[in-house]
């Protein structure tokens, strides 16, 4: 693995590399849960060392940093200045590179759409060595290929992003309990015109007249209140990894009854800070040895709105029947935003995240029967999250991919890039 420090080191990296006779892939702060940022037997460049921030304009809301820069540092300069970012996933843990190689989506897609949409230029170096300038207007396709490429078009070395105003480093929020799975989805289309953020929290064990019971969370910046961001929300690190068995049917529901309880209790409005809004499981480091040595599965897919609330419905009842629930499931709406890149994962329609502990076959058998529902469905997995989806699942929901396979430096790969463009 290289880790260079300075930009100028990349170029030469790269021709080594090629010289060698590996194909290479740059990496970030590794928060892909599946294989797309693994690279066996190949090369790899740690990006981490490129974080530094090149130029912000406030008055255009213009930040241009390098690839390495992380989510977490860009907000501690830019809040104090009236700037957030477009759009953030669930962790600001993230490398800009990272971001914009998954195309990421945040609570507000359906009103911003994915960070690709507010990337006005990137650097992208392939690698014969030679360093492009992009914008969206590229009329090669390049740019495009780029924005959720999963980073196999080159080494993004730079971006300029368009950041957008808030008067406050608060979030006025609302907690509203929901009892099944028609009543989220009343909620969504109640919210989207007036809340800029919306997501949900659900209870995958629940079943019957309570299948799809959970959390429905709206928010808007605050118009008033302190401009100073807050000092994060991490406010404790799991030591070591717990036992396999920590997390079983019966803690997990025990954990869903108590969330639910707690998510009655504070319902209604309330005002809070940025960390605690956006970056819940940030609170907690290294949150993924909770589910010991056999490690978690997530699973994130996307149906189209036409067929949603059905299936939605079937994925659910599947996971109840397992007995399988998920210690965290996401479930929300995304807009008829486009996304710009070739492999982008939002698409209109209905997003459920899930984080299952391995159990090994059993485990695999239920993401196999997702996996028809989602297919049947006309939906689709999200690469950044996945780590065992087949090829076939995987052309069928990105019809795009033997366009984007045309872009593919021939330079650069990934273990998910080989699993998934067989033929």
């Amino acid at each position: 693995m290289a880790r260079p420090g300075w930009r100028s080191e990349l170029s030469r990296l790269v021709l080594s590399g090629r010289q060698q006779g590996y194909r290479l892939l740059a990496c970030g702060l590794r928060r892909s849960y599946g294989d797309s940022g693994l690279n066996p037997r190949e090369g790899l460049i740690d990006m981490t060392g490129l974080d530094r921030m090149i130029t912000l304009d406030p008055a255009t809301r213009r930040i241009r940093v390098e690839a390495g820069a992380s989510f977490d540092a860009i907000l501690q300069v830019i809040v104090r200045q009236g700037l957030f970012l477009p759009v953030t996933p669930g962790t600001r843990f993230v490398t800009v590179g990272g971001a914009i190689a998954n195309d990421v989506h945040g609570k507000n897609h359906h009103r911003h759409g994915t960070i690709g949409r507010w990337v006005r230029r990137l650097g992208l170096l392939r690698s014969d060595g030679v360093e492009l300038d992009l914008a969206p207007d590229d009329p090669s396709g390049l740019f495009q290929a780029t924005i959720g490429g999963l980073g196999l078009t080159g080494v993004i070395t730079w971006a300029e992003i368009e950041l957008m105003p808030i008067a406050s480093a608060m979030m006025d929020v609302e907690n509203i309990p929901f009892g099944k799975l028609d009543e989220f989805f009343t909620l969504a289309a109640d919210s989207e015109d007036a809340f800029d953020y919306t997501v949900s929290w659900i209870d995958c064990l629940s079943g019957g007249e309570r299948l799809g019971r959970g959390i429905f969370t709206r928010g808007n910046h605050a118009g008033t209140g302190s401009i100073l961001p807050d000092r994060g929300n991490t406010l404790l690190t799991m030591p070591v990894n717990l036992p396999g068995l920590a997390m079983n049917r019966y803690s997990i529901s025990a954990f869903n009854a108590l969330y639910v309880w707690n998510g009655r209790r504070k319902s209604g409005t309330a005002r809070t800070g940025l960390h605690p809004f956006f970056y819940p499981l940030d609170s907690i480091g290294r949150w993924n040895r909770m589910y010991g040595r056999n490690g978690m599965y997530q699973y994130q897919s996307v149906v189209p709105a036409a067929v949603q609330k059905e299936a939605t419905h079937d994925m659910l009842k599947a996971i109840s029947a397992s007995g399988q629930g998920s210690f965290l499931a996401v479930l929300k709406t995304f807009g008829d935003v486009a996304s710009p890149g070739l492999l982008s994962f939002p698409a209109a329609g209905t997003t459920l995240a899930l984080d299952f502990p391995n159990r090994g076959d059993v485990t695999l058998k239920l993401m196999g029967r997702l996996d028809a529902i989602v297919r049947e469905a006309g939906g689709r997995l999200y690469p950044a999250k996945d780590g065992r989806m087949s090829a076939a699942m995987f052309q069928a929901g990105y019809p795009a991919w033997q366009e984007f396979a045309k872009y593919v430096d021939a330079g650069f790969s990934s273990h998910f890039w080989k699993r998934v463009s067989q033929i």
